[in-house]
């Protein structure tokens, strides 16, 4: 990375260490004027996703007055060659809109690709995985009651205002699988008191909430507009999981660990000492970095590509070509072996200091890495031309 990146440059005005020591997964921050968001979403994009892409369900939602609609209730088939039944009903849309419901673009970074940038470059800074939703509330109106995430989140105020009302956890740091509605009274209960910051964000502000941090929001005299970066961290829970999978799977070639109890067996205890023993032997002796990185390589996708301008670049490939490695694959070359989001590959010994090369994201000449090997790499999916 050249320089400042977007969580410095766009999202915070701390700086990246002060931020890394105080601020993540600590504690909610509040950020004014930090940036200028037009050029990543707005009132256009909503206009045009919803009225003009032929969106289908879930990449939108509707609430209003703290639930989700039906999505029954916004979809509709869009005429003959478009029959499938989910797709978004702009005039549907507009009427539960003027009546005051929210509009929820959800997996922005799949369907808009400003946002998609923006979130590959930050969820490489961060390295957790990135999504993003836009929330659209109409004025005087508020979405959802108050709730916390079981992600860290980003809120960029695109456009109107927003007064957010954020509380300090009931349940600090939740895995996914302790979602807010496990504890609706406390979350209620805390929700009346008094607020750790009580402010209206105003575009080019960003507000950043730890996971857990209770939170709603209510627009102002105006539409609303606020897109929220979700980020899907990485925990050292998930790394016992990883851990345990990776042991469970060693015991499980073991043949003393797959016989079965003794006959007329009244519970566990006769064994268990033993099998901890094997067990805390096996979680020690586990490897888990290949498992990590494949849940990572998973829980993300790797830039666009353009099936015709790949072929195209296939077909006029020469030593002058100009490519490089396609972002945001998660490669990694371990022994001889080029691991990616798009799968791997094995290389001869001659072709590894190429490989090696193309790793650092540069520009490279095809005469420079090898015409076949250029190929080859295009052909998989792994290099993408270098756009003139």
């Amino acid at each position: 990375m050249n320089g400042a990146g977007v969580l410095e440059t766009r999202l915070i005005d701390i700086g990246r260490e002060r931020f890394a020591n105080d601020v993540w997964g600590r504690a909610a921050l509040l950020t004014r004027g930090v940036s200028d968001f037009s050029d990543v979403f707005s009132a256009n994009a909503v206009d045009e996703l919803i009225s003009r892409r032929g969106l289908r369900t879930p990449f939108l939602r509707v609430a209003k007055g703290g639930s989700t609609l039906p999505e029954s209730s916004f979809t509709a088939p869009a005429g003959v060659g478009a029959t499938i039944g989910d797709q978004l009903d702009d005039t549907e849309l507009w009427r539960k809109f003027a009546d005051g419901a929210t509009l929820v673009l959800q997996a922005l970074h799949r369907t808009w690709e400003p946002v998609s940038r923006f979130s590959t470059q930050l969820s490489t800074e961060l390295g957790h995985p990135v999504q993003a939703n836009a929330y659209i509330t109409p004025p005087q109106n508020r979405g959802f009651d108050d709730h916390y995430d079981v992600h860290d989140v980003f809120v960029l105020q695109i456009e109107g205002t927003k007064r957010w009302i954020i509380h300090e956890p009931v349940h600090e740091d939740p895995l996914r699988s302790q979602p807010w509605t496990d504890r609706r009274s406390a979350v209620a209960e805390a929700a009346q008191g008094e607020a750790y910051i009580d402010t209206v964000l105003e575009p080019g502000d960003v507000l950043y909430l730890p996971r857990g941090w209770l939170h709603a929001a209510q627009a102002q005299g105006k539409v609303s507009i606020h897109l929220t970066l979700g980020v899907h961290n990485w925990t050292r829970h998930a790394l016992a999981e990883h851990l345990a999978q990776a042991a469970l799977a060693a015991l499980g070639d073991d043949p003393g660990m797959r016989r079965s109890l003794p006959l007329g067996v009244d519970g566990p205890d006769g064994e268990i000492a033993a099998i901890r023993e094997r067990l805390a032997a096996a979680v020690l002796d586990a490897d888990t970095t290949s498992l990590f990185h494949r849940a990572r390589r998973g829980q993300g996708r790797p830039a666009p590509l353009g099936p015709v301008a790949q072929l195209a670049a296939i077909e006029g490939l020469g030593p002058e070509s100009s490519v490089r490695l396609r972002d945001a694959l998660e490669a990694r070359l371990e022994g001889s072996r080029l691991t990616t989001r798009v799968g791997w590959l094995d290389f001869p010994e001659a072709n590894l200091p190429s490989v090696r090369r193309l790793m650092d994201g540069g520009n490279h000449l095809a005469s420079d890495l090898g015409v076949e090997l250029v190929e080859r790499l295009l052909r998989a999916g792994v290099l993408v031309p270098v756009e003139q």
